[in-house]
C-alpha cells in the first residue's frame, strides 16, 4: 500500500481531474458500450448472442477506463461509476476461463486458440492492462475481486511462458510493467523472473524478419476469417450492426513512409526487437512500445537493486531529449511507424507525437526519477505532461487528439472517439494517479516533484508529517507550502528548480532564505533542472514560499532541423505556446513574421478561465494572440502553428 497520502485541492490540475472525473470517465464509458467494446465480454459471461466488434486489442481499452474508474472513485466518490465498475468487474470474473485466461478475439473467434502471434496480435499487453487495473484497484480502494482476476491471468502466463526463449516475448511491452506492479502488491517471486524473462529475451531472437513475415500473414488470414463472418451476421441481423468505429486517424505522411515501416518492422526495430536491451542505447520503433520497455526496464532495475539496465536507460533517454524530441516533449515523428525517425527528423507538421507516446514517456521518467533521483527525470514529466499529454484531451473531457502535429493546416481535429481508442482511458488513468507524482519521501527527506496544488500525508522517520501545497503554475509562479503537522525532528525538504526558471526566491516565515536571479539560463533542457534544499526543524504553521520568474521565452529547434531553421517556439513557465486561426482570423499565421519586441503576457477569460495569453504584432503590424498548446483545437477546425519566424 502507497505509505503517502495525498489529494489534489484546488487550481489548475484540480479542474482537469474534475472534468476527467465528471466528464470524461462517462463519456469514454459511453463510446465503449456503443462501439460494441463491453458486449465482447457479455458475449462470453451472458452468452450475449451478438458479433464481437472491434480490433483484436479492444479489451484493454476497457481495461485502461477500469483502472481509471478505480482512481477517480478515491478522490471523487460516484455510486453511479462505482456500480459501473464493480458491475464490469463482475462480467470480468464470468467471462474469464476457468485457469485465467481472457482475450475475448480469441475466446469467441478462435476458442482453443491462444498466444497466437505474439509481436502482432496484443494479448499479453491486453492481459497487461487488465493485471494494472486489478493492482490499482487493490491500492485505491482495497479490494481484491479483480486482484484476484489479474493474478489468475498472471498465473496463466507464468505457467505458459516462464522457461521459454525469445520467440515468446510480446511485441507490445506492457506486461513486464504489469507483472512488476503486481509483484509490488503480492511479493509473488514469479511474477518479477516472468518480467525479468521477458525484458531480458528481447531482441535475442534470430531470423526475426522470416517469423514476422509469417505471423503477419497468419494475422492476415484470422483478421479475414473474422471480417467474413462479421459480413454474413450483419446480413442476416440488419438492425444489429449499428456499432461502426469512425474512420481511421489523420496523419500528414511523410515520402517513402510506407516502405520504412516495413524495414522498420523486419527489422525489429519497430517492436525493440532488433537488438537486446542493454544495447539499445538510441530510441527506435514505436514510440509508445519504446516507452513502456524502457519503463519497465527502469522499474526492474529499482525493484532488483541493481543497475542492469540503467546506464542504457540514461543513454537512450538522453538520445531522445537531444535529438528524437519535439519542443513540447512529443515524442515519435512519424506516421505508419507511430514512432521515432532518425535524429533531428522533426517535421513539424508531419510529426506524429502520439497522446499515448507521450503518456508511456510520463511512466518512464516517473521511474528514472524513482530509480535515480535525478530532478532532469521530474523536470520533463512536467514539461510532457502540460505539453505533449495534457494536449491529448478537450476542455469537456469528450474530446481528444490521437497524433499531436506542431503545424496544422486543419485537417486534424479533435474527435469524440477513434477507430483506435488508446488514448482517451490511457489520458483519464493518467490524470487519476497525478497525486502519485507530487511528493516522494526517502529517509528524513520529502521531495517536491511537482507543484499541483494538493495535501500531504507522509510517514518521515516513524513520525507523521503533514503539508499543504498551493501552486499557481503555470498561469502564475508561486508556489506555497504549509505545514500543518510537523515531526519535532530535523527535515530537509527538497524542491524541484525547473529547467525553465532562471529567477527564484524562496522565503521561511517571509524570512529570504534563496534570491537567486539570472544564475540560470532558460532552458528547456531538462538536464538543467536541479534541487532546491533545506533542512530545519519544522513546526506547524511554518509557510515556506517560491517565486519563479515567468517571462516569454523564444527557443529555436537545432539548426538541423531544417523544416524550422530561423523560426522559434514561444514559452512561458512550463507552457509551450501556438498560434490558432480562430484568435487571428485576419492573419496568415503559418507565414507571419514576429516581432519580438511587441511580445507582451495577459490574461483571459475567454478560453480557460485565468490563462495566460501571449500577444504581439508581426512585421506588418498585425495583432497575434499565443494562446498555450494544449489548448488548441477546442473551437472547432482551425489552421494552428507552434513555430514562427521572428525577426533578427
Amino acid at each position: 500500500m502507497n505509505q503517502i497520502k495525498s489529494q489534489v485541492t484546488e487550481g489548475f490540475w484540480k479542474r482537469w481531474q474534475t472534468v476527467n472525473a465528471e466528464s470524461a470517465i462517462f463519456h469514454q464509458w459511453e463510446e465503449l458500450e456503443r462501439s460494441g467494446c463491453i458486449d465482447n465480454f457479455r458475449i462470453l459471461a451472458e452468452n450475449k448472442a451478438l458479433f464481437r466488434r472491434g480490433w483484436y486489442f479492444a479489451d484493454s481499452d476497457a481495461y485502461k477506463w477500469l483502472e481509471a474508474a478505480t482512481h477517480i472513485l478515491v478522490s471523487f466518490p460516484n455510486p453511479a461509476l462505482e456500480n459501473i465498475a464493480d458491475d464490469f468487474i463482475d462480467l470480468l470474473k464470468d467471462a474469464q476461463d476457468p485457469d485465467g485466461y481472457l482475450y475475448t478475439f480469441n475466446q469467441i473467434h478462435f476458442p482453443g486458440k491462444r498466444w497466437t502471434n505474439l509481436q502482432i496480435e496484443h494479448e499479453l499487453y491486453c492481459l497487461g492492462h487488465l493485471i494494472e487495473a486489478g493492482v490499482t484497484d487493490f491500492i485505491e480502494r482495497g479490494l481484491d475481486s479483480l486482484l484476484t482476476i489479474a493474478c489468475k491471468a498472471a498465473d496463466r502466463i507464468v505457467v505458459d511462458f516462464m522457461g521459454r526463449g525469445p520467440r515468446f516475448t510480446p511485441g507490445h511491452e506492457e506486461i513486464e510493467i504489469a507483472l512488476l506492479r503486481l509483484y509490488e502488491v503480492t511479493g509473488q517471486q514469479s511474477y518479477l523472473d516472468m518480467a525479468k524473462q521477458f525484458i531480458g529475451k528481447r531482441g535475442h531472437q534470430v531470423l526475426f524478419a522470416l517469423d514476422i513475415l509469417k505471423q503477419a500473414i497468419s494475422n492476415n488470414l484470422r483478421v479475414q476469417h473474422v471480417e467474413k463472418r462479421q459480413e454474413a451476421y450483419d446480413i442476416a441481423h440488419p438492425g444489429n450492426h449499428t456499432k461502426r468505429l469512425p474512420p481511421e486517424n489523420v496523419a500528414k505522411k511523410p515520402p517513402r513512409i510506407k516502405w520504412r515501416w516495413i524495414l522498420n518492422v523486419l527489422s525489429g526495430k519497430f517492436f525493440q526487437q532488433h537488438k537486446p536491451l542493454t544495447k539499445q542505447s538510441i530510441p527506435a520503433g514505436h514510440a509508445v512500445r519504446f516507452a513502456y520497455l524502457q519503463t519497465a526496464a527502469a522499474m526492474l532495475d529499482r525493484l532488483n537493486g541493481q543497475k542492469t539496465y540503467q546506464p542504457t536507460l540514461a543513454k537512450s533517454w538522453e538520445r531522445m531529449v537531444r535529438c528524437r524530441m519535439y519542443v513540447t516533449g512529443g515524442i515519435g515523428s512519424l506516421p505508419e511507424i507511430e514512432g521515432f525517425g532518425r535524429d533531428y527528423e522533426l517535421d513539424p507538421e508531419v510529426a506524429y507525437a502520439e497522446t499515448c507516446a507521450a503518456i508511456g514517456s510520463l511512466y518512464w521518467n516517473h521511474e528514472m526519477a524513482k530509480l535515480t533521483g535525478d530532478a532532469r527525470y521530474s523536470d520533463l514529466f512536467e514539461w510532457q505532461l502540460y505539453n505533449a499529454a495534457l494536449v491529448g484531451m478537450g476542455l469537456d473531457g469528450k474530446t481528444y487528439l490521437y497524433n499531436n502535429p506542431l503545424i496544422s493546416d486543419g485537417a486534424i481535429q479533435r474527435r469524440q472517439w477513434y477507430e483506435v481508442p488508446c488514448c482517451p482511458s490511457n489520458l483519464s488513468r493518467t490524470f487519476a494517479r497525478l497525486t502519485d507524482e507530487i511528493v516522494s519521501i526517502q529517509s528524513d527527506e520529502i521531495t517536491i516533484q511537482q507543484y499541483i496544488s494538493s495535501s500531504h500525508h507522509v510517514p518521515v522517520a516513524g513520525r507523521d508529517v503533514i503539508f499543504e501545497l498551493q501552486s499557481g503554475l503555470p498561469w502564475r509562479g508561486n508556489v506555497r507550502l504549509m505545514m500543518v503537522k510537523a515531526p519535532g525532528i530535523p527535515l530537509k525538504l527538497k524542491l524541484r528548480r525547473p529547467a525553465w526558471a532562471s529567477d527564484f526566491h524562496m522565503t521561511v516565515n517571509d524570512q529570504t532564505v534563496q534570491n537567486m536571479t539570472g544564475t540560470q539560463k532558460h532552458s528547456l533542457d531538462p538536464t538543467q533542472a536541479s534541487w532546491i534544499e533545506i533542512k530545519r526543524y519544522w513546526r506547524e504553521g511554518d509557510i515556506l514560499k517560491l517565486d519563479f520568474g515567468l517571462s516569454v521565452q523564444f527557443f529555436a529547434a537545432h539548426p538541423k532541423v531544417t523544416s524550422v531553421r530561423g523560426k522559434a517556439a514561444l514559452t512561458v513557465g512550463p507552457l509551450v505556446y501556438c498560434l490558432e486561426s480562430c484568435d487571428n482570423p485576419e492573419v496568415d499565421i503559418l507565414n507571419i513574421v514576429l516581432d519580438p519586441s511587441s511580445v507582451q503576457t495577459s490574461f483571459s477569460p475567454d478560453i480557460l478561465s485565468g490563462t495566460r495569453l501571449i500577444t504581439g504584432e508581426s512585421l506588418d503590424g498585425e495583432d497575434l494572440v499565443f494562446i498555450p498548446y494544449h489548448l488548441w483545437g477546442n473551437r472547432g477546425l482551425s489552421l494552428m502553428t507552434v513555430f514562427v519566424d521572428v525577426k533578427q
